[in-house]
């Protein structure tokens, strides 16, 4: 990326460090988000992605680095970031004893949003967020695919530059999950810069990059598209007779992620075409007769067990000298 590009980036991360106590969540991030794209991180719990999304909200200062956000630095001027931004929560504070309509106007009021532009933005969140029949309900008494639709719209109302999300869609329904994404696509054809992390791989595919965090660093970025492509190896899926105990066979002599599950198929990633037919043949001198095979286009989820496995791999071989 050439400097220009890095000067107008929405989000610039340099370096950046977070150490609580003896504990390392997040481990020398560096990363750049351009105006007007969406951009997702994915790793497991522990990995450091609310830890990152903390420092980029000027709430947490990082203890090394430097990140800028919408132009201004989160470790010189978290207000003039905080101004410029929403940042939404894992548990955003939505009022359970306001109205919808009610819990709008009080951020409205906290992002001292002019009067003159609040009916107009409140009529075009609700409308984006379907919310508009309930706009006299109370937030304690809507679903919780709703309540994530009401605080997102929460967050908006004051039209931020960046918008960063902390797993908003967890534990919602899946009509809700599509539905908080087509208005963040909607939010993305407006101007507006998208950084949201999930536990969802199937929602990180909507992403135009992707960042792959592990035990708090960033060990792969790139589109979903190139992500897959660039994947080593074959990935196989196995028709068996019986899964669960050509699962244990695999397994059994390879390394942990190499052989998954998935309902009454078997994957398997393989170096080379040869190991696959091979772990075919094994299954056959075990009884497991009638076996098949066919080559699959890996998901990002195969993406990512192969690159954490990989980066573990690395890891305990420089260990070890």
């Amino acid at each position: 990326m050439d400097q220009d590009d890095t000067a107008s980036a929405a989000i610039r991360v340099e370096g950046l460090v977070r150490n609580f106590g003896a504990l390392a969540a997040v481990r020398g991030l560096d990363f750049t988000v351009q105006p007007g794209e969406i951009f997702g991180i994915v790793g497991p719990d522990g990995a450091g992605k609310t830890t990152t999304l903390r420092m980029l909200a000027g709430i947490l200062a990082p203890t090394e680095g430097e990140a800028w956000v919408a132009g201004h630095s989160v470790v010189q001027a978290p207000e003039a970031v905080k101004r410029r931004i929403a940042y939404m929560s894992q548990r955003f504070g939505l009022y359970g004893d306001l109205t919808v309509a009610e819990n709008l106007r009080f951020y409205a009021d906290l992002y001292e949003v002019p009067r003159d532009h609040l009916e107009e933005s409140e009529a075009r969140l609700l409308g984006f967020s379907n919310l508009t029949p309930f706009r006299d309900r109370l937030a304690d008494n809507l679903s919780g695919g709703m309540k994530q639709k009401l605080g997102l719209a929460c967050a908006l109302i004051h039209r931020p530059e960046v918008l960063l999300l902390d797993e908003p869609t967890n534990g919602v329904d899946p009509v809700s999950r599509r539905d908080f994404w087509r208005i963040l696509y909607s939010m993305l054809k407006e101007g507006v810069t998208i950084f949201v992390s999930t536990a969802y791989l199937d929602e990180a595919e909507r992403c135009s990059r992707v960042g792959l965090m592990h035990q708090g660093r960033l060990i792969r970025c790139d589109s979903p598209q190139r992500l897959k492509g660039d994947l080593p190896g074959v990935l196989a899926e196995f028709e068996v007779s019986d899964a669960r105990r050509a699962h244990e066979l695999l397994s059994s002599t390879r390394e942990a992620g190499r052989v998954s599950l998935y309902g009454g198929r078997l994957h398997l990633y393989a170096d080379t075409r040869e190991e696959v037919d091979a772990a075919l043949a094994s299954l056959g001198e075990a009884g497991l007769e009638g076996a098949s095979w066919r080559e699959i286009a890996p998901s990002l989820e195969d993406v990512f067990i192969h690159t954490v496995r990989q980066a573990s791999h690395d890891g305990e071989a420089a260990a070890h000298g």
